[in-house]
């Protein structure tokens, strides 16, 4: 956390202060077989609202297509792959190769690797332009990612359910937590194995959402 306490500590707030407040707000997830960590506020206030209008400005989006019975459909949401040179990631038949990071992005994950004390080098970005754009049921388990990914999620803008589902023990009922703007989930262990998980589509009036998650690849 040195980078996010001396970020604080230029307000005047005191360095113990700061990872208090951090401390304070961190939220383990009550998943047998999964390790996930909520932080709600990682990023706050004037901060998160500039990195949001940055990253919905300044990414280079695409509109990717899948392959559903045989037909190419677009991907109902937009997407973006930044990284370290040669760290590709392919996924549901699409291949993505990292555009080179930006200012914006690596600000934000240095704050990410500080937290979690890793060095992520590669994030998938998707931008949820209204409650139709969705994540369907999936698990981050690709080849690419290792055994027992961590994968670390933040999302700005308007806020969205993000459900999860065991893959075997059909009696534990679905778990279903609110990504709110400048929030911080960490998935690690064994979650992507024994987990999936969605961003439903919602009838609600909502406005744009921009998620990020970082991952390592190999």
């Amino acid at each position: 956390m040195r980078h996010q306490v001396a970020d604080q500590l230029d307000f005047g707030l005191d360095a113990d202060a700061v990872v208090n407040e951090l401390q304070a707000q961190r939220e383990a997830l009550r998943m047998p077989d999964a390790d996930v960590t909520m932080y709600r506020a990682f990023f706050k206030g004037a901060e998160a609202d500039r990195l949001f209008q940055t990253l919905l400005r300044h990414t280079d989006w695409e509109q990717k297509k899948i392959r559903i019975y045989g037909k190419y459909v677009d991907l109902p949401r937009l997407t973006a792959w930044y990284g370290d040179p040669g760290k590709s990631y392919s996924y549901s038949g699409i291949s993505m190769h990292p555009n080179p990071w930006t200012e914006t992005l690596l600000e934000i994950k240095d704050r990410v690797d500080s937290e979690t004390q890793l060095r992520f080098n590669s994030v998938l970005l998707s931008l949820y332009r209204s409650g139709q754009d969705s994540l369907s049921w999936h698990q981050d388990d690709e080849p690419e990612l290792g055994e027992d990914p961590v994968i670390a999620s933040v999302s700005f803008g308007d806020t969205r359910s993000f459900q999860f589902r065991h893959k075997a023990n059909k009696k534990l009922k679905p778990v279903s937590i609110d990504l709110t703007h400048g929030s911080l989930l960490i998935m690690k262990g064994s979650t992507q194995r024994l987990w999936v998980h969605q961003v439903p589509k919602t009838t609600r009036p909502v406005g744009p959402r921009i998620n990020l998650t970082f991952r390592i690849i190999y």
